[in-house]
């Protein structure tokens, strides 16, 4: 509260009409962003390499709005019947693009279940976010405008000022949308609610301009749509039902909406074909099942039958068990078959398994209120970390490391804890979709990171199946087994009786050749350097038996780390399976993954070096008297790299705090509202306490503390993965973006003032400050999700942050004399 009493102390201006309509621009803009990055990550599956095109569409559509913002308040002599418009344009434009995105699928020709490409996911965001963010991005400047003339200012403390303002309504929108609007209103209604409030403050902020007669038509036109906008609230209900039925008409049309659910995790959908129900929650498959009534009950359950018997012959006295996910479609009760005397059954949502029980079969049922059982809803990885007991066995069943949610499942440090919670003699199962032979370089390197990224933790792993891979790991001698005879041996002792399951399933599963070849690709694929481009070599026509090549594999070069070690801040793993994905729906980004697989990080550094050789030769270039373009590039060159550097570590630290926390669905709002608030503090504090604020040396004190910055979380991040305690991880993770917002917006102001020392308008220079900055920071979304993250590691976004920002204070420092020069020259008069 002191902040904002302070705050409206020092910079609120004569008039404070105009503050509401700057607060609810950055509530609407965090909301708005929020809702259309939920709608797209459904259409997109939850693909993570979509949140850097969506954020990258976001903020360059923005930017572009910023410059058509001040080519409009250049143009006329009262920006406010502006301001207006563009606030109703907002209401009415982003339900209608929420409406565009459910139907998104329709405008392709797509097979059901197809990925979207890149080029269709970056074509999607960069059309349907336009005309929002063009809007949203114009009355940025507008509002400048009007908070500069009403203090009286000719420089841009008025751009400062909104700038702090519209952090502050996005920290509050961020904080709204997370606590209550999520909760209790849909997509649909959101959009329009928050669209109302928007235009009712820009009418506000308009009045006095609007009650003139030549504009009271219009004022009274507006509202009348306010009105209409605010009576049918409670109708947005049906217009959001009907969305999602045409959404799923286009992604699977043979299949029927039954139902949705909105749960924290994300939008559950459960669809009916015949007598199957399937499942769905973010777009992205959970489970099938046949229905309670179905007439041949269990048949969907087979996979899962298959799968949790031959992971509990596994283990010879199984008597404690932890099963993470599989429980509803089955796995749960063909598990409790087996002499077990307690399972820990792990589901993220509570949501999910009740909109299951009207659905699963009558075994299922029983299973989940067995007395054996311990259902607990929470997350899987976060139990494993902080759990008090041990097993015998753990049983992940889980889709394919399809998102980097997923990923987090399948790598170096969740192997680590499953085995520190496995009793002598535990076995960890778990599986993948794979295909014949392995076949396919991108399945090959998938699984083959999975093997090796197990092998390096357990002293014994096996390999089994054809089309679907089982992965059975342990560290004592003799436990796990593919022999045939061993393993019947093992489920005919236990007198076990089930449907769809048979000792001769074991040989039907575990054919010799079959398991000779497999085992034999995964021991040497990804051993040489180009390994991940080349996929598996020839293998020999008859390959050694197991206990040989185990030996072999002890003897053999080292694993290629950097491609066949799947971790928590190198999810190698989650871009083999989209580069798999691709490859089996034929999406077509198969050709721009392999160039993106070859990317390396010493690739920034000619880059970075042309720039700083770029000063003097423009120095050199553009003389004296007012031509040289050396100061200018460098203020510019630092507002870039600022907005690049402060998203690229947004992303590395959503994707660390989503691998160690989990899903962040719920909390991407309150995420995004921590990162405003600092950036609104910063700004605050750039404003207040830095004079004069058009010296170069603190703009330059800027980039080397983000420099630094990046470094320290670089350092720190991985020993944040060992933190147990949840509520420790979010307060660290709350305080790295609080800082990394807290220094881009001490940016802003200062590179507003230099760059307006040098061009003058300061309107203009506050639109092209701004702009870049949003250039930056699209470019950075960019880089981060799709190339550096999931290829170069999380670790290697924030190396990247550091040394850009590090170029730009040395590029700052050579151009300092260049600058102070310009500043002896008046600006040009506009």
């Amino acid at each position: 509260m002191k902040f904002f009493t302070c705050l409206e102390k020092q910079i609120l201006g004569r008039n404070p009409s105009h503050i509401p309509a700057v607060l609810m621009l950055g509530a609407a803009s965090q909301i708005g962003q929020v809702l259309l990055v939920r709608e797209l990550l459904m259409v997109f599956q939850g693909s993570e390499l979509s949140m850097g095109l969506i954020l990258a569409a976001w903020l360059a559509w923005v930017g572009a709005g910023s410059r058509l913002g001040a080519l409009l308040a250049g143009r006329t002599l009262n920006p406010l019947p502006l301001l207006t418009v563009s606030a109703g344009g907002v209401l009415l434009l982003l339900p209608a693009t929420i409406f565009l995105i459910r139907g998104l699928r329709g405008f392709f020709n797509l097979t059901p279940g197809t990925y979207l490409s890149l080029t269709q996911m970056a074509a999607s965001c960069f059309l349907l976010m336009a005309p929002v963010c063009l809007l949203l991005g114009a009355q940025f400047v507008l509002l400048s405008r009007i908070w500069r003339e009403r203090d009286g200012a000719e420089d841009t403390t008025g751009a400062g000022k909104t700038y702090v303002a519209e952090g502050a309504g996005n920290m509050l929108g961020g904080l709204l949308f997370t606590f209550l609007i999520v909760h209790f209103l849909n997509s649909f209604a959101s959009a329009v609610l928050v669209g109302i409030f928007l235009f009712a403050s820009a009418l506000l902020a308009a009045q006095s301009c609007l009650a003139k007669d030549n504009l009271r038509p219009f004022f009274r036109a507006s509202l009348v749509l306010l009105a209409c906008a605010a009576l049918s609230l409670p109708f947005w209900g049906y217009v959001d039902a009907w969305a999602h039925r045409i959404q799923w008409r286009f992604f699977t049309p043979e299949h029927r909406l039954v139902d949705t659910y909105q749960s924290k995790h994300g939008t559950i959908s459960v669809l009916k074909r015949e007598d199957q129900y399937t499942f769905y929650q973010s777009g992205n498959l959970v489970f099938s099942t046949a229905g309670p009534k179905a007439a041949a009950a269990g048949m969907e359950e087979q996979e899962a039958v298959t799968f949790a018997h031959l992971s509990m012959v596994q283990h010879r006295e199984p008597e404690s068990l932890l099963l993470i996910g599989g429980g509803l479609r089955g796995v749960l009760s063909e598990i409790l078959k087996h002499p077990v005397e307690k399972v820990h059954y792990i589901e993220l949502d509570q949501k999910l398994t009740e909109a299951a029980r009207p659905f699963v079969s009558p075994a299922t049922l029983e299973a989940l209120v067995d007395p054996r059982v311990d259902l607990i809803h929470t997350d899987g990885r976060l139990f494993v970390k902080a759990a008090g007991e041990t097993y015998d066995m753990i049983i992940l069943d889980i889709p394919d490391p399809a998102t980097a949610v997923l990923n987090r499942y399948y790598t170096r440090e969740f192997f680590r804890e499953a085995q520190a919670l496995l009793n002598p003699g535990g076995v960890l199962a778990l599986g993948a979709v794979s295909s014949p032979d392995l076949r396919g370089t991108e399945v090959a390197n998938r699984n083959a990171a999975i093997y090796h990224t197990l092998d390096g933790v357990f002293a014994h792993v096996l390999p089994a199946g054809e089309r679907f891979l089982f992965f059975f790991s342990t560290d004592t001698p003799g436990q796990i087994s593919v022999d045939v005879p061993t393993l019947k041996a093992r489920y005919l002792e236990r007198g076990i009786e089930t449907e769809g399951f048979s000792p001769e399933h074991f040989s039907t599963l575990l054919q010799k050749s079959q398991l000779l070849r497999i085992n034999w690709i995964l021991n040497n694929h990804g051993r040489n350097r180009y390994a991940h481009m080349e996929g598996p070599g020839p293998g020999p026509l008859i390959p050694a038996p197991l206990e040989v090549q185990e030996q072999e594999a002890k003897e053999a070069p080292p694993v290629n780390e950097a491609y066949f070690i799947n971790s928590d801040f190198k999810p190698i793993g989650y871009y083999y399976t989209l580069m798999f994905w691709d490859t089996l729906t034929g999406s077509g980004s198969g050709k721009v993954f392999t160039w993106l697989l070859q990317v390396q990080f010493w690739w920034a550094y000619p880059f970075l070096g042309l720039i700083i050789i770029l000063v003097p030769a423009l120095r050199l270039a553009g003389g004296r008297g007012g031509k040289i373009r050396d100061a200018p590039f460098a203020v510019l060159f630092a507002v870039f790299t600022t907005g690049l550097a402060t998203m690229t570590l947004q992303i590395a630290l959503l994707f660390s705090f989503q691998s160690i926390y989990g899903f962040i669905y719920e909390t991407i709002g309150l995420i995004v509202a921590i990162f405003m608030g600092g950036l609104s503090l910063g700004t605050f504090l750039s404003i207040r306490f830095i004079n004069p604020k058009d010296a170069l040396r603190p703009l330059a004190g800027v980039q080397l503390c983000i420099a630094l910055l990046a470094g320290a979380i670089a350092l720190v991040l991985p020993r944040a993965a060992a933190a147990t305690s949840p509520a420790a991880v979010f307060a660290f993770f709350s305080l790295l973006t609080f800082g990394a917002g807290l220094i881009n917006g001490v940016d802003f102001p200062l590179a507003s003032a230099c760059y307006m020392s040098l061009k003058g308008n300061a309107d203009r220079s506050a639109a092209t400050v701004y702009g870049l900055e949003l250039l930056g920071a699209c470019v950075g979304a960019v880089l981060a999700s799709v190339v550096v993250a999931p290829v170069l590691g999380v670790i290697a976004c924030c190396l990247l942050a550091g040394i850009a920002n590090g170029t730009a204070f040395i590029v700052l420092l050579l151009s300092r004399r260049s600058y102070l020069w310009l500043k002896r020259i008046p600006p040009p008069a506009v």
